[in-house]
C-alpha cells in the first residue's frame, strides 16, 4: 500500500506540472509577471514613504554615486559619464538661477531635439523643482505659441538650430515678457540671450534640496503634448507620482544596468522620454543617444556600441525590415526591443530576419491610466490581462457605436460590456491607484476623457478612445482608434482639433477630418471632407498655406474631397464610416478630390494616374 502511494505521488509530481502546462500554458509566466508587479508595487510604496520626498532625480543621484564614472550618455562618439552629467546640470541650474527673468519653481518650455543638453537641462530644472514643458521640435508659429502657453511657462529655452523659429514668434514672446534663452555661446538677435556661454561659466556646485522643498507627489514634473501636435496638442500632465511610477518601465522587463539602450525616438514624446531616459535612470544602464530614426545606420550603431535593448513603434519595426537585407542581418547583441504599434506580419520578419530577439510589445498612452504588457511575446498581441491586475487596475471593454460615435448603453443609462471575442471600447476606472490628471489648461478636454455611468450610477472610467479586443485566452488586441483620433508617422492626429484648423481659413465653412489607409504604410493618413462658403471657390494655394502655418508635417490633410454639404448623424455628429471606406478613390468618389504637393505649394487636382501611383508605391507618401 504504502509503494502504491509513494508511486501515486511521484507519478502527480510529474504529471501535474504537464496538466498545468496543457490546461493553462500561460500559468507560469502569469505568475512571474504577478511576481514583477508585486515588487515593482513594494519599491514604489517604500519610496512613497520615505523622507524627505524621494522623486526620479534623486534615483538618478543614487546611481551617480553608485557609479559615477561610468557612462550615462553616448552620443556621437562623445561619451558623458553620470558625474559629468550631474556636474553638467549643476552648472546648467546656477546659470538660470542668475537670470533676472526666473526664479526656482518656474515653469520652463524645453524646445530641443535629441541632444545631451536636453537632458543636463532637465536635471538641472528638477534639481530646481521646475515642471518642464516638452515642445515638440517640429511645431512652429501658432502652434508652438499654444504649446508655449498652455503650460504657462516663464522661460524658453531652445537649441541653436531652432534659433529662426523662436525668432518667427520673438515679438509675442517678448510682448508677454518670456526669457528666451538660446544654447549658443554667442547671439546677435535682440530679446535672446546666449546661454551655453554661462552654462560653461557658471559653478558645478550642487544645488540644496531646500530650492525644491516646495514639490510634493502632486506636482506637475513635465508637461507632454498629445494628439500628435496637430494645430492644437493638449498638454497632458505627468506628475511627479507618475514619473516616480514610470522609473520600473525598463526594470520591469528585465533591464538591468549592464544593458545598453539605444534611444532614437524623440525625447518630446513619451517613448522616447519616459522609456528611454527616465527608464534607464532606474537601471543604471547607458543609452546610446542619436539625433534622430534611420534605419540605414540603426544595426551599424547597435554592433558598434554593443546595444542590447532597442525601442520602437511600429513603422520603426517596419522601416528596419523594409532595408536590404545583409548577410550579418542577425550579427549584433540585441536581446530585446520594447515598444508599441508593431503590427503582427511585421513583427514575424523582424524574428525571422533579424534572431531570436524578445519583443515586449506593450499599451499606454502619455495621460490615461491603465496599460497592458505583452509579457508572454504572443504575436499581434499588445498584452494579456488577468484577474489580480483588474482588481489592481480597473478595466473593461464597452460596446461602442462606430457610426453615432460614442458607447452604446442600455436603458438604465449603462454601458453595455463587450463579450470575449468582439471589439470593445477600453475604458479604465479612475481611482486613487490609477488617476487621471488631465491636461493643463484644459478643462473641456479633460472632461471629455471622463466617461460617467459606466458600470453603475455614479461610477467614472477614462475613456481611452481605443478599441480593443480579447480573445479567450486573455490576451488583448488592439483593433483601432474611435473616431476623432488616428495615427501617422508615429503621431497621434485629434480629427477635431485639424478641423478645427481648417474651418478658420478663407473660403471653408465645414471640414470632416478622417484618417485613411495606404497601401504600404502604417497608421492612416489626414483627408477631410469640406464644405466651401457660398460664393467661394476652392483655392489650392491658399489652403495649402493656411495648414502649412498651422500644422506640422504630419498632421496636414493630405486628400481634400469637396462635397456640397457634410453628412452628419440623427445627433449631428459628422460621419466617416462611408467616408473612410470610400478613402480617396477617384474611380469611387465623383465630388471633387485634391492633393497636397510640396513642389507645387498648393493642392492640385488628384488624377486616376496620381492614384494608380500611389496604390503601386511609386509616389511615396
Amino acid at each position: 500500500m504504502m509503494m502504491y502511494l509513494i508511486s501515486v505521488i511521484l507519478a502527480s509530481i510529474f504529471i501535474i506540472p504537464f496538466a498545468i502546462k496543457t490546461l493553462s500554458p500561460y500559468l507560469w509566466l502569469d505568475i512571474l509577471y504577478l511576481k514583477d508587479l508585486l515588487r515593482i508595487l513594494v519599491t514604489f510604496v517604500s519610496r512613497r514613504r520615505r523622507r524627505p520626498f524621494f522623486f526620479v532625480l534623486d534615483r538618478f543621484l543614487e546611481q551617480t554615486a553608485a557609479h559615477p564614472d561610468k557612462s550615462f550618455i553616448v552620443f556621437e562618439n562623445e561619451h558623458f559619464s553620470y558625474s559629468y552629467t550631474d556636474r553638467r546640470s549643476n552648472k546648467t541650474a546656477n546659470a538660470l538661477l542668475s537670470q533676472p527673468g526666473y526664479k526656482a519653481g518656474d515653469t520652463v518650455a524645453l524646445f530641443m531635439g535629441n541632444e545631451p543638453a536636453f537632458m543636463f537641462t532637465w536635471l538641472a530644472l528638477a534639481k530646481l523643482g521646475s515642471p518642464v514643458a516638452l515642445l515638440n521640435h517640429n511645431i512652429r508659429t501658432k502652434s508652438l505659441l499654444h504649446c508655449f502657453n498652455c503650460c504657462k511657462a516663464t522661460v524658453l529655452i531652445a537649441a541653436s538650430e531652432l534659433k529662426a523659429a523662436v525668432e518667427d514668434v520673438l515679438p509675442t514672446l517678448t510682448e508677454q515678457g518670456v526669457t528666451v534663452l538660446l544654447m549658443t555661446k554667442h547671439c546677435d538677435t535682440p530679446g535672446i540671450e546666449s546661454f551655453s556661454d554661462k552654462v560653461d561659466e557658471a559653478s558645478d556646485s550642487p544645488l540644496p534640496r531646500s530650492i525644491r522643498s516646495h514639490i510634493t507627489f502632486k506636482s506637475p514634473a513635465v508637461y507632454i503634448y498629445t494628439s500628435g501636435t496637430t494645430g492644437l496638442p493638449k498638454a497632458a500632465v505627468v506628475n511627479q507620482n507618475r514619473l516616480l511610477t514610470a522609473l520600473a518601465v525598463l526594470a520591469s522587463n528585465g533591464v538591468t544596468s549592464s544593458d545598453v539602450i539605444y534611444l532614437n525616438l524623440p525625447l518630446y514624446h513619451t517613448a522616447g522620454f519616459i522609456l528611454g531616459f527616465i527608464g534607464s535612470i532606474e537601471t543604471g544602464s547607458t543609452i546610446i543617444l542619436k539625433r534622430k530614426f534611420s534605419a540605414s545606420q540603426f544595426w551599424d550603431d547597435c554592433r558598434k556600441h554593443s546595444v542590447t535593448v532597442v525601442q520602437y513603434i511600429g513603422e520603426v519595426m517596419r522601416y528596419l525590415c523594409s532595408t536590404p537585407k545583409r548577410e550579418n542581418d542577425k550579427d549584433h547583441k540585441v536581446k530585446l526591443a520594447i515598444g508599441n504599434g508593431i503590427r503582427a506580419e511585421v513583427w514575424k520578419e523582424f524574428l525571422n530576419r533579424f534572431g531570436n530577439i524578445e519583443v515586449r510589445e506593450f499599451y499606454a498612452s502619455t495621460e490615461g491610466n491603465v496599460g497592458f504588457v505583452n509579457y508572454v511575446g504572443k504575436i499581434g498581441a499588445i498584452g494579456r490581462v488577468n484577474f489580480f491586475y483588474q482588481k489592481l487596475f480597473p478595466f473593461t471593454l464597452i460596446k461602442y457605436d462606430t457610426e453615432r460615435d460614442e458607447p452604446i448603453r442600455d436603458d438604465n443609462g449603462l454601458c453595455v460590456e463587450a463579450p470575449k471575442g468582439e471589439t470593445g471600447l477600453l475604458v479604465s476606472k479612475i481611482t486613487d491607484i490609477a488617476p487621471f490628471v488631465g491636461y493643463a489648461q484644459n478643462e473641456e478636454q479633460t472632461e471629455r476623457k471622463k466617461l460617467r455611468n459606466v458600470l453603475k450610477k455614479g461610477d467614472l472610467y477614462f475613456n481611452s478612445g481605443d478599441l480593443m479586443r480579447i480573445d479567450n485566452d486573455n490576451f488583448i488586441y488592439f483593433q483601432d482608434r474611435v473616431g476623432d483620433t488616428f495615427r501617422w508617422k508615429g503621431e497621434n492626429v485629434a480629427t477635431n482639433e485639424v478641423s478645427d484648423i481648417l474651418t478658420i481659413s478663407d473660403g471653408l465653412k465645414e471640414a470632416n477630418v478622417y484618417g485613411v489607409q495606404v497601401p504600404g504604410n502604417e497608421g492612416r493618413i489626414g483627408m477631410a471632407a469640406v464644405t466651401m462658403k457660398e460664393g467661394t471657390q476652392f483655392d489650392g494655394s491658399r489652403i495649402f498655406n493656411h495648414v502649412v502655418s498651422y500644422l506640422p508635417l504630419y498632421a496636414r490633410p493630405r486628400f481634400i474631397r469637396i462635397q456640397n454639404a457634410v453628412e452628419v448623424t440623427g445627433t449631428f455628429k459628422q460621419m466617416k464610416v462611408k467616408l473612410v471606406e470610400e478613402s480617396f478613390d477617384p474611380g469611387r468618389i465623383q465630388d471633387p478630390l485634391y492633393i497636397l504637393d510640396n513642389e507645387e505649394k498648393s493642392y492640385i487636382p488628384l488624377t486616376a494616374q496620381v492614384y494608380s501611383s500611389i496604390i503601386s508605391g511609386n509616389i511615396k507618401l
